[in-house]
């Protein structure tokens, strides 16, 4: 066994992939000790929030300490937050439907744009080809773009406690600065918010950790019910062998994940727990180890040793158990890393289709990408709701390909250097 262990970890495309998972399962398991946050909560009022760092306004206002910094590129980095190329673009865009030559507009030019925009854009204006969508957007791009220009700061007003006037109890100029560590309120959010205004990062984590063990129910169960007809069809044969195979050769007809569609959608969306479903999947995938585990079984059965132990009078169980499952365990353990990132795959492609777990209770990847899509985060851009679910995807079936390709290569003689 010391051998067997030493020399799969020796095998480098194992080590890579196990590395890689087990970084992957570190995270899963030491993420939620330091951050127990629930992974459905919602923290943003509003959708796919961008990632970042968020302060407190009311809060960074209100500290105590304030900081001058006399920053020549202030104003300009301001006003390009304030106002991207896009948004530039989209002014433009606007000025030329409203009759403006687009030769007279220089959208590099800040003020020029500005002074344009304010001259001629008018919300109550039909200008052709414009969507309500659209003409919602211009309304609220005019509103963010008030005051843009502006070199003075901002009064800080309150309401006397007798007359109910307001009163100027401070002001907050263009060069004031806060520590964002002596804000209070401060949240990072590195992947930012989905549609929901969850963090994306939470419910990654957590997703990754449920899908996992999605993918292990799964994969353990369609290994078990493989093995154990493979070892039964393969070693008794007859009769037996003809009844196991009738059963697989109708598994092969339909699709397995026609089948696991089917079934998803007959049990209903508030009884499919993650369990459930990850039950459904090992019992709809394990027709290809049974039949692969049948070939080998059916390679040894006559095999010196084992009719030594056949002729020593050992029962059935013994033989298989001590004279052949050795022989395939290798064999056995790649076909449940490969079952297991089935399982993970399927569940994803349940979810998508709005047949996965229910979604009341714990994220799955396959559930992070349904909600993704339905609130159309690939079309407006939002990559952090979806592209971080593919690649955690990715990583995980990829390390597990790994590891089995690594395996595959020390066991398989066909493949030995």
């Amino acid at each position: 066994m010391k051998n067997t262990l030493r020399q799969v970890f020796q095998s480098g495309k194992f080590l890579v992939g196990f590395c890689i998972f087990v970084a992957l399962l570190l995270i899963v398991f030491l993420y939620p000790i330091f951050i127990p946050d629930p992974p459905l909560a919602i923290l943003g009022q509003g959708t796919f929030f961008p990632p970042g760092i968020y302060v407190s306004t009311f809060d960074s206002i209100n500290s105590q300490t304030i900081y001058t910094l006399n920053l020549p590129d202030a104003a300009a980095r301001r006003i390009d937050t304030r106002l991207n190329d896009q948004q530039r673009q989209d002014i433009k865009d606007w000025l030329v439907l409203d009759g403006i030559p687009a030769d007279q507009i220089d959208i590099t030019n800040t003020a020029q744009l500005l002074d344009l925009w304010g001259k001629n854009y008018d919300p109550n204006k039909d200008i052709p080809g414009l969507t309500n969508a659209k003409r919602n957007y211009y309304q609220r791009l005019s509103v963010s773009l008030q005051g843009l220009l502006l070199t003075a700061g901002q009064i800080i007003a309150l309401p006397n406690a007798t007359t109910g006037a307001l009163e100027q109890t401070g002001a907050v100029n263009q060069s004031d600065y806060v520590n964002i560590g002596q804000v209070a309120n401060v949240r990072v959010l590195p992947l930012g918010t989905d549609n929901f205004g969850r963090d994306v990062l939470t419910e990654l984590v957590r997703a990754a950790g449920v899908s996992l063990e999605i993918g292990f129910v799964a994969g353990i169960i369609a290994t078990l019910i493989g093995l154990s007809l493979g070892l039964l069809g393969g070693y008794v044969g007859g009769f037996l062998d003809d009844i196991i195979m009738f059963i697989t050769n109708l598994f092969l007809v339909i699709p397995a994940f026609v089948l696991l569609i089917l079934i998803s959608f007959s049990i209903g969306q508030e009884s499919r727990g993650a369990f459930t479903i990850a039950v459904v999947i090992g019992f709809t995938s394990w027709v290809w180890t049974a039949r692969a585990v049948r070939s080998q079984v059916i390679s040894l059965r006559n095999r010196d040793h084992v009719n030594l132990s056949k002729l020593s009078g050992h029962s059935i169980t013994h033989i298989i158990v001590s004279d052949i499952l050795p022989y395939i365990a290798s064999y056995v353990v790649m076909a449940l890393i490969l079952q297991i990132s089935s399982g993970i795959l399927a569940e994803a492609g349940l979810s998508i289709l709005g047949l996965g777990p229910r979604t009341t209770e714990m994220p799955t990847l396959g559930l992070m990408m349904n909600w993704a899509m339905i609130y159309q985060a690939q079309i407006l851009g939002k990559w952090w709701a979806y592209f971080p679910v593919l690649l955690t995807i990715a990583l995980i079936t990829f390390s597990m390909n790994l590891m089995n390709t690594g395996l595959d290569q020390l066991f398989n003689p066909a493949l030995r250097d």
